[in-house]
C-alpha cells in the first residue's frame, strides 16, 4: 500500500512517537522512510533563543549537532526494524514548506507527523506546522498525538 513514508521530526517526545509509528507502518508495508528535520535560518535579529549564538558558523554547528541527534535516533529505530531509512536536514524558515516539498520530490505516499495539539490563543499565535502541512500537501497525512 505505502512505499515511501516521510517522517518529519523536531526532536520532541511527541515526534519520537511519530517516528516509532511511521517506522512500524513502513515495516508492515515493506516501505522505506525518509526522516526529515528542519532548522530555521540564522538571523541577526532573532526571537528564538536557539538562534542566540556567537556567530553564524557556531549556529550552523549547533543546528547540525541537533539534527544529528534527532536523526540519529530515527536511524537506530529504523535499523532495529530493518526499514530502509534516508535522513534529511534542511535549513529553512518554513518547516511546513520543506515537508510538503520533500514529500513531493521524494514521491512519498504518506506523511507521518506529530501534532502538539496547541489550542486556543497558543494555537493561533504559535501556528501549527501540522495544520499548514495538511492545508498545502496532496499526500495523505497521519497525525500522531
Amino acid at each position: 500500500m505505502y512505499k515511501h513514508i516521510l517522517i518529519p521530526t523536531d526532536g520532541s517526545e511527541l515526534s519520537g512517537k511519530a517516528i516509532r509509528q511511521g517506522v512500524a507502518l513502513a515495516r508492515i508495508f515493506g516501505a522505506g522512510v525518509t526522516v526529515l528535520t528542519v532548522s530555521p535560518t540564522f538571523h541577526n535579529l532573532a526571537l528564538d533563543p536557539v538562534m542566540v549564538t556567537d556567530t553564524p558558523e557556531q549556529y550552523r554547528k549547533d543546528c547540525e549537532a541537533r539534527a544529528e541527534k534527532y536523526l540519529g535516533a530515527a536511524r537506530v529505530e529504523a535499523g532495529i526494524a530493518g526499514v530502509p531509512c534516508e535522513l534529511e536536514h534542511v535549513v529553512h524558515d518554513h518547516p511546513f514548506q520543506v515537508i510538503v516539498d520533500t514529500a513531493a520530490a521524494k514521491h512519498c505516499d504518506l506523511i507521518v507527523m506529530a501534532s502538539h495539539g496547541r489550542r486556543g490563543m497558543a494555537g493561533v499565535l504559535l501556528g501549527s506546522e501540522t495544520t499548514k502541512v495538511l492545508t498545502h500537501t496532496k499526500v495523505p497525512v497521519l497525525v500522531c498525538r
